[in-house]
């Protein structure tokens, strides 16, 4: 059977191997991110089965995290931190959170958790097929359409496209998008991503030098439109 994935949301190195070696010793696949725009976009690109998220991270608050991913995901959320008083685990279960675990904890009750969410959660695929106007992404057979003809993409194609789309509407930063589809490190590699967004333009849009779908926002990133 294959391996469930958790992703481990936490600045502290020592709770992320912890987790890492325990969790993996329980025969789940574990990725780990240090960052509340890293855990978006990696939820993003990849929906894990379930997310350990801790509240203190060093670019955003996991509340703003959990927030954030219940607008377009059912991703069970366990909040492990060590704030814990009362009004923070009131706020984190508000905004989504499936459970609060505050910091020191047992590995052993905090897997037991992890599978109690997992039980709980609905056996609901997550939504196989992305739509923005006449452009259609099929998540499960990696297959885009532009008015019912099939789209070639590349694999990093695909995977842009496949970030921009879930994220219809939004403004998504060169930053955000690069860390999403090449990983942390390739943060400043803007002329390559512009590269791969013209080719993209050329496959999609009927003038690629008026998009209608894929917008630039000068001098931040990209937005997703329906024309």
């Amino acid at each position: 059977m294959k391996s469930l994935r958790i992703l481990i949301v936490d600045d502290e190195a020592e709770t992320r191997t912890m987790l890492r070696i325990g969790l993996g010793a329980y025969g789940y696949d574990v990725n780990e991110v240090t960052s509340g725009e890293e855990a978006l976009a990696a939820a993003a690109l990849k929906e894990p089965n379930a997310i350990i998220l801790d509240l203190v991270l060093p670019d955003m608050s996991g509340l703003d995290v959990c927030r954030a991913l219940r607008e377009w995901s059912k991703v069970p959320i366990l909040v492990v931190s060590a704030v814990a008083d009362n009004r923070t685990r009131v706020e984190a279960l508000e905004l989504g959170a499936d459970d609060y675990i505050v910091k020191p904890f047992d590995l052993e009750e905090l897997e037991a958790r992890v599978r109690a969410v997992l039980r709980r959660v609905e056996k609901e695929p997550a939504a196989a097929t992305l739509r923005c106007g006449e452009l259609e992404l099929d998540q499960a057979q990696r297959r885009v359409t532009l008015a019912g003809r099939d789209v070639r993409l590349t694999p990093t194609e695909y995977d842009i496209l496949k970030y921009l789309m879930t994220h219809a509407g939004k403004v998504v930063t060169y930053s955000t998008l690069l860390r999403a589809v090449w990983g942390h490190g390739y943060e400043g590699a803007n002329p390559n991503l512009r590269v791969f967004i013209a080719h993209l333009r050329q496959k999609i849009e009927r003038d690629p030098n008026h998009p209608e779908y894929i917008r630039t926002e000068a001098r931040i990133g990209y937005r997703l439109c329906s024309p």
